[in-house]
């Protein structure tokens, strides 16, 4: 590759690396503010039903472990008790502890 090309394909990248971050942060941001609405207006997300989107809004809960949940569901079936949401892999006390105020079956 030529200098021109090198420097062109590291703006590229380096501009796509800015997009990532600027898009995170405002996926970020937009899950603290649906939180304060979901804790203001005392919502809870049944995990039971949810679906992938309305459990990612959960604190300590993105895309991957809302769609493990998802899975362990159809899998297993519902859910027995708030506290069996554990036995989905990645979730343990701590996280459920978080997500507790947010949720019920």
């Amino acid at each position: 590759m030529k200098k021109k090309e090198l420097i062109v394909l590291g703006l590229l990248i380096f501009i796509l690396i800015i997009i990532n971050i600027v898009n995170y942060a405002k996926r970020e941001r937009l899950k603290a503010n649906t939180l304060v609405v979901v804790e203001e207006i005392a919502v809870k997300i049944p995990i039971n039903s949810a679906r992938i989107d309305e459990l990612d809004v959960l604190p300590g809960i993105g895309p991957a472990l809302a769609g493990r949940i998802v899975a362990y569901r159809k899998e297993h079936g519902s859910f027995k008790t708030v506290e069996d949401i554990k036995k989905v892999k990645g979730i343990g006390s701590k996280l459920l502890e978080k997500m507790l105020p947010f949720i019920e079956l």
